[in-house]
């Protein structure tokens, strides 16, 4: 360690102590003892300790504010994990400023500038598709500030998570299509850096190992924008081969379902009798189109108060153990509608 670079926990490591304590101790609260505070104090001067801009717009006065950094407001399962953050933070006094990346990782790093300096208490975080270094997210947590990650999880350490079971939601979507029939089922696949993605391909792996039915890795196809034109696209080409024909399509989202669907029909294709079709995240329009499509729900709501109430456990707590590092995930649901519905 060089002078001057040293943070709050190399200091912590070198007490024996936790982050949180050492922090408080720079602070004065007055919850940490006059030995330990001087301890601190001493090697962080020892030490030439000097907090950098991110860390001092973050030890001001507390502002009840918490911040959510998501890919996108119109998604439906987004707007689901909102209300939830809201419904907690408002009822602990809490205001909530909301941040949208469109799924552009320059973005969030704007974003994560923005929360900096406004003296934000406390963050959560979907970050987006595109982000696959979370250096941003990492400097703030090494001034011990309070991040959530909910639904995406980072490659990160020491980090506090809520998600959902993706893998048994996909697990479950792909034995009911097998269940109904089908074994010819390609899987429309997320954007490979994120672990839902990752979960989802695993769901459909498993189920399709236990029925026996050999996978073939040229139907595992990558769909990471996930838009109907992309899939619809995709599903075009392999419906063109009438002898090796798909007879179902599990995607990792509504929407890409949806273009599976729409290319299906316009191959004149029946549904469901010739070509099913599930979807994952259960959105509004997935019970308008026709026909209804089927769907791994999430809990998006439920997800969205848990995340919040470990935030503020952490922003409130003086107990170092709020923020130990864990994962709390969610169970899913599946919706059968007609889409997958080939025995009625």
């Amino acid at each position: 360690m060089k002078l001057g670079q040293a943070t709050i926990k190399d200091i912590a490591k070198a007490l024996n102590i936790s982050s949180s304590t050492v922090s408080r101790a720079l602070k004065d609260y007055p919850g940490i003892s006059k030995e330990t505070k001087e301890k601190v104090k001493a090697l962080a001067k020892k030490l030439n300790y000097r907090p950098n801009a991110v860390a001092l717009s973050l030890r001001k006065s507390k502002s009840s504010t918490i911040g959510v950094i998501i890919p996108e407001v119109v998604h439906f399962f987004f707007s689901t994990v909102i209300s939830g953050i809201e419904e907690v933070a408002y009822a602990n006094g809490y205001n909530v400023i909301l941040l949208q990346t469109n799924e552009n990782a320059t973005r969030e790093l704007a974003a994560v500038d923005t929360i900096i300096s406004n003296q934000i208490d406390g963050l959560l975080v979907s970050f987006s598709k595109e982000t696959s270094n979370f250096d941003h997210f990492k400097k703030l947590m090494d001034y011990h500030y309070p991040i959530v990650f909910f639904d995406r999880l980072p490659n990160l350490q020491d980090t506090v998570n809520v998600t959902v079971d993706d893998q048994t939601g996909a697990y479950k979507a792909v034995k009911h299509l097998i269940e109904q029939g089908y074994t010819k089922i390609i899987h429309l696949a997320g954007p490979e850096n994120l672990k839902i993605s990752i979960d989802r391909k695993e769901g459909y792996l498993k189920a399709l190992q236990e029925a026996g039915i050999p996978i073939r890795e040229e139907w595992i196809i990558p769909c990471p924008k996930g838009t109907p034109e992309e899939s619809e696209t995709i599903c075009r080409a392999l419906f063109s081969h009438a002898s090796d024909r798909p007879d179902a399509v599990f995607a990792s989202n509504d929407i890409a379902a949806a273009g599976a669907m729409q290319a299906a029909k316009s191959m004149g294709l029946k549904l469901p009798e010739e070509f099913g079709a599930v979807g994952f995240s259960d959105w509004q329009f997935s019970s308008m189109i026709e026909p209804p499509l089927s769907s791994v729900s999430q809990p998006g709501f439920d997800m969205g108060e848990k995340a919040t109430q470990l935030l503020l456990e952490m922003i409130d707590s003086e107990n170092e153990e709020a923020f130990t590092a864990r994962t709390e995930m969610l169970e899913t649901g599946l919706v059968i509608r007609k889409s997958s519905l080939r025995k009625g």
